[in-house]
C-alpha cells in the first residue's frame, strides 16, 4: 500500500492562530517521548505558543494528511523569543539580532522516515533568508546523560542528522528550562544550542 501524500503549508505571523490547537496537540504527544519526556498540558501550551502570534516574522510549517495536521515545525527571529533562549547569546560571539531560531519539529510516528524532517528545516531556513538580515539559524535540544535508564533500547540520537545539515553544537551556549516530566513533576533541564551559517539568497 502506498503512503498517503503529505501536503506542506507554511503560515506566518497571525496566520498561525487557527493552528495553535494542532501545534499544542502535536507538542504534547510527540514531546512525551524520549528525550523530552514532557508531561504537557493545554494551558501551558496556549501561553507558550502566543510567542509565535506576537512575531510577524514567525513561521509554522505544517504537514497535512488530508485535513489533519500530522506534523509541524516553527521558527522566529531569536530577538522575538523569550529570555530563556536569548540570554545565552548575550556574551557570545553570535549577535542574537542576526540569528533565526528554529523551534520545535514534531511529527507523528506513522509519518516519520519520509523526508519531512529535512523539509521542515528547508522551509524555515528559506523563510529566514527571505526576511534578510540573518547570518545564522539555530535550535536547541535537551541534553540527557548517556546512562539515563529511561533511554529506549537502540535509540538513535539526531546528532548525525543535524550535522549533515550543517549544524554544529556550540558547547558554550546552553539554556535552562523547566517543564513537567512524566512521573517526576517539574524538573529543570539543560538544552544545548546548534548553529548553522545561513547562506545568502541567490
Amino acid at each position: 500500500m502506498n503512503a498517503s501524500p503529505i501536503e506542506i503549508r507554511c503560515v506566518v505571523g497571525e496566520a498561525i492562530a487557527p493552528y495553535l490547537d494542532d501545534l499544542a496537540r502535536l507538542r504534547i504527544a510527540v514531546f512525551r517521548e524520549w528525550p523530552y519526556l514532557y508531561d504537557g498540558d493545554s494551558d501551558y501550551e496556549a501561553q507558550y505558543l502566543q510567542t509565535y502570534l506576537r512575531s510577524w516574522r514567525s513561521i509554522a510549517v505544517l504537514a497535512f494528511d488530508g485535513d489533519q495536521v500530522v506534523g509541524a515545525s516553527t521558527g522566529l527571529p531569536l530577538s522575538d523569543e523569550s529570555d530563556a533562549f536569548r540570554t545565552p547569546f548575550a556574551d557570545s560571539a553570535f549577535d542574537p539580532e542576526r540569528v533565526f531560531y528554529c523551534g520545535e519539529s514534531v511529527l507523528l510516528p506513522t509519518y516519520r522516515g519520509r523526508g519531512l524532517g529535512h523539509r521542515f528545516f528547508d522551509e524555515r531556513e528559506a523563510h529566514a533568508r527571505s526576511l534578510g538580515g540573518y547570518d545564522w539559524t539555530a535550535f536547541c535540544a535537551v541534553e540527557r546523560a548517556a546512562d539515563d535508564r529511561r533511554r529506549p533500547p537502540f535509540q538513535r540520537d539526531k546528532d548525525e542528522f543535524w550535522s549533515k545539515r550543517g549544524y554544529r553544537r556550540q558547547p558554550e551556549l546552553r539554556a535552562s528550562l523547566a517543564w513537567r516530566e512524566v512521573g517526576r513533576g517539574e524538573v529543570a533541564h539543560t538544552l544545548g544550542f546548534w548553529l548553522r551559517a545561513l547562506e545568502r539568497q541567490r
